[in-house]
């Protein structure tokens, strides 16, 4: 078991993390002892990439409060709000909420994720004001996007999060993206590092496929694009780096958007997957059970 939770813990090491924001985390820490002392190094409990964001955007009000909930360095991983982008107009309406991960020991991986998660908000946020800019030159229209966060889990060693967004005009799609994360070991999980090779693709495509049909035989409400008996291309494979999260029970759980692999009125759609399925891919246990 140790020498499998040591491979586990190698191969996770190996996530690539951009050697910009190492840089960026040392810079934040040595300017903030420089300029402000003793009552800065608690913001290092937050993250040095919140140091640097908060310069970035407007948002010192919701920081404030933030920082304010923000337990002592050493505790807890913790999930706030960082800030929050919103227009309220009679034919736009924007609501774009930015996660913070905070007290990870792990600074670099911490300010990764951090910055992920302001520069995919910042997109969204400019993405939809040139769309509001354009739709007023060429004589109006609606337009509205939600973005915003899920815990899934949160126990003593997975946390595993989860950013929407959703388009509310018009025929609304809605995406999902998790990260999940080892809090014990610090350690960023994807879907690969889970498992010995490329064989679960095909175990979980299959289980998958077995759970559609199961479902849609229980339920005639339920529909799924699977064995080629719809109009679209139906479900063959999960991706490589298929969307998922580990759930507080310990099982796999992978996500499709809407859309993906269903009509739109079943919107995102989840399915756990039998740990017996997928044991023998498996590097180990220590996070599926």
């Amino acid at each position: 078991m140790n020498e499998q939770l040591e491979q586990l813990k190698s191969k996770y090491k190996s996530t690539p993390i951009p050697d910009e924001l190492d840089f960026v985390v040392k810079r934040a820490i040595k300017q903030s002892k420089k300029r402000h002392g003793g009552w800065m190094k608690s913001l290092v409990g937050v993250g040095a990439a919140a140091i640097i964001f908060v310069t970035g955007i407007n948002a010192s009000p919701t920081f404030a409060k933030a920082l304010s909930d923000v337990p002592l360095v050493g505790s807890l991983v913790k999930v706030l709000t960082f800030t929050e982008f919103k227009v309220d107009e009679e034919t736009a309406n924007a609501d774009i909420k930015v996660p913070v991960i905070t007290n990870m020991e792990n600074k670099t991986l911490e300010a990764a994720l951090n910055d992920k998660y302001l520069q995919e908000s910042k997109k969204l946020y400019n993405d939809f004001t040139a769309e509001m800019a354009e739709l007023k030159k060429n004589g109006g229209g609606h337009t509205g996007v939600e973005s915003g966060y899920e815990v899934k889990t949160d126990n003593d060693q997975i946390l595993s999060i989860g950013r929407y967004v959703v388009n509310t005009v018009g025929s609304s799609s809605t995406t999902f993206k998790y990260d999940t994360i080892d809090k014990k070991n610090q350690l960023l999980i994807t879907l690969p590092s889970l498992f010995k090779d490329d064989s679960y693709i095909k175990l979980i495509s299959e289980n998958i496929k077995e759970q559609m049909r199961q479902q849609m035989k229980a339920d005639p409400d339920k529909t799924y694009w699977v064995d080629d008996k719809v109009d679209f291309e139906s479900f063959q494979s999960i991706a490589k780096d298929q969307s998922f999260y580990i759930n507080n029970d310990g099982k796999l759980v992978i996500s499709f958007d809407k859309y993906e692999v269903s009509p739109g009125y079943m919107g995102v759609v989840e399915f756990i997957i039998p740990t017996p399925v997928i044991t023998d891919a498996l590097v180990s246990n220590a996070y599926i059970k």
